[in-house]
């Protein structure tokens, strides 16, 4: 499996739809480069070097956390951080100020626009952006924006599906559908909602292929079995048995005793 480069999704616009996937770890790393998924995410916060070693050659953006990088000095910083743990475009969820800062020292960026999480109160909590013109229009502006600032892409996340293919239809870079419809460059999903193990909300825009939850809880009960089953061996004093020490040869063993006492060590 050949890894992409910027240029190489750039140029994939309008012919093909990629997929993205945010990998926690990197076993789920691992697992998508198995199975072809184009393009990875994971947060500085993770370990981006052991994701990175388990998927080579997969694209994968890092993001930077929210609010934790406040000018161009701390951005540019960790930007450069995540390219030296092997990132190869940086997710900036922060202004069009740092994203240009980011741009302009030639490392690719990708911003957001649509819904977006940690600024939904704008737009009244929890809901889709881009249902009335207005919306529809600001949305437009903000994609052109981050283009204007040097950005590869944006993550387009819950806008009505009409809106982001227009967006994408009429801008150079990137969109990257989180629910926002087919019409964009690529779709991009949480490897939680995909394995099933999402405890918290399923966003409607999510789809699950499998049930790793109840698998995980029956490892947990099993978990606790087997530490409760350990504890009552040492307490029983049925663990450590026989097989499990090393010995000593008698001789050597002799040896031991009698250089101790001849250097006192036990006064």
């Amino acid at each position: 499996m050949k890894k992409l480069t910027v240029k190489d999704l750039l140029d994939n616009k309008g012919k093909k739809q990629l997929t993205e996937v945010y990998a926690h770890n990197s076993n789920e790393a691992a697992a998508c480069e198995l199975a072809g998924i184009d393009m990875l995410v994971t947060s500085e916060n993770n370990n981006v070097t052991e994701i990175r070693n388990a998927a080579p050659n997969t694209f994968l953006t890092v993001g930077l956390a929210y609010g934790e990088h406040i000018n161009e000095t701390r951005i540019l910083d960790a930007s450069f951080h995540a390219i030296k743990l092997g990132a190869d475009a940086i997710y900036c969820p922060q202004g069009l100020r740092l994203v240009r800062a980011i741009a302009d020292e030639g490392i690719p960026v990708v911003g957001h626009v649509g819904f977006v999480p940690y600024k939904a109160s704008i737009f009244g909590g929890f809901k889709a952006v881009g249902k009335t013109a207005k919306e529809a229009v600001k949305t437009l502006e903000l994609t052109k924006a981050y283009q204007d600032a040097g950005a590869i892409g944006v993550e387009i996340e819950i806008v009505p599906h009409k809106v982001a293919t227009y967006i994408s239809q009429n801008v150079d870079i990137l969109l990257i559908s989180m629910g926002s419809g087919n019409g964009c460059d690529a779709q991009y999903l949480f490897a939680d909602d995909i394995l099933g193990y999402n405890k918290a909300h399923i966003p409607r825009h999510a789809k699950v292929y499998c049930d790793h939850k109840s698998e995980y809880e029956k490892l947990f009960k099993e978990s606790i079995a087997a530490f409760k089953a350990f504890k009552n061996d040492v307490d029983s004093k049925n663990y450590p048995e026989k097989k499990h020490n090393l010995e000593i040869g008698n001789f050597e063993y002799k040896n031991f005793l009698s250089l101790i006492k001849t250097k006192d060590y036990l006064n």
